[in-house]
């Protein structure tokens, strides 16, 4: 691995991953998570498929180094429809080609940290998301507990959007999971804070009408009934028939 105290001022390149960086991926992915990858997940990062990756390398190392992965990101496209996010994305559902990228691990070794890796790979992501017409957004999990990585994401205008509790288990213990979002090509959440207010205030005002339209037809119909059973001494009460509110009559405004 790298020794951070033999650095220079490293030129810093990006790269797809080959095959010929199997080896060292295995390394750097066991090195910095604590999760454990399947042999068949780095055929495919290596090999391209259904993943597009890109590894950062430092130029300004040794000829026999200068080619060596010192960070990557991995990710994988996926359909809007079929992602775990449709509900707090806004799309059109008729759309069959709509689609996400999903990043599915980011890592720079750890004499290369704090120089801006990290988010210069991320940008490679945005940018190929961004070039792909259908494409409404790109998004990610990450631990709780990472708070480096949380604080990189919010930096760059990512959207804490949820906290997925339990999502992962690590050594028999589960830990929650913030799902991160950042939305390109007009993607957006289905409900902005104007839209929300907007709905708030025309439920109230319908709201409004229906309840005085109610109570005004409720005292004709009393009237005009405890007229005919005076007799009796009763009251005949009128069944009304209440509306509820139905999740196809909010949609489009779940808010995160």
């Amino acid at each position: 691995m790298v020794n951070s105290k033999s650095l220079r001022q490293p030129i810093i390149c990006f790269r797809p991953i080959r095959p010929s960086d199997l080896e060292i991926l295995e390394q750097i992915h066991s090195d910095l998570f604590p999760i454990r990858y399947e042999a068949e997940f780095f055929e495919n990062v290596v090999n391209g498929r259904e993943i597009v990756s890109w590894a950062a390398v430092d130029r300004s190392r040794p000829n026999d180094e200068n080619d060596e992965l010192i960070g990557f990101v991995t990710a994988r496209i996926v359909l809007a429809k079929e992602s775990e996010i449709g509900d707090i994305l806004s799309y059109d559902p008729l759309k069959s080609d709509q689609t996400l990228v999903y990043i599915l691990t980011l890592g720079v070794v750890e004499a290369y940290r704090n120089l801006g890796i990290a988010s210069s790979l991320i940008r490679e992501v945005i940018k190929y998301a961004s070039g792909i017409q259908t494409c409404r957004a790109v998004y990610l999990h990450v631990i709780s507990y990472n708070n480096p990585a949380i604080r990189l994401y919010k930096k760059m205008s990512f959207k804490s959007v949820r906290r997925l509790q339990g999502f992962y288990l690590i050594n028999g213990q589960h830990y929650d999971s913030y799902l991160f979002v950042y939305y390109v090509n007009g993607g957006r959440s289905p409900c902005s804070p104007l839209e929300l207010i907007t709905v708030m205030l025309s439920y109230m005002r319908n709201g409004f009408k229906s309840m005085s339209a109610r109570l005004w037809r409720n005292d004709g119909r009393k009237l005009s009934k405890w007229s005919k059973c005076k007799e009796t001494h009763c009251l005949i009460s009128t069944n009304q028939s209440r509306r509820n509110i139905t999740a196809a009559e909010c949609t489009g405004c779940e808010c995160v």
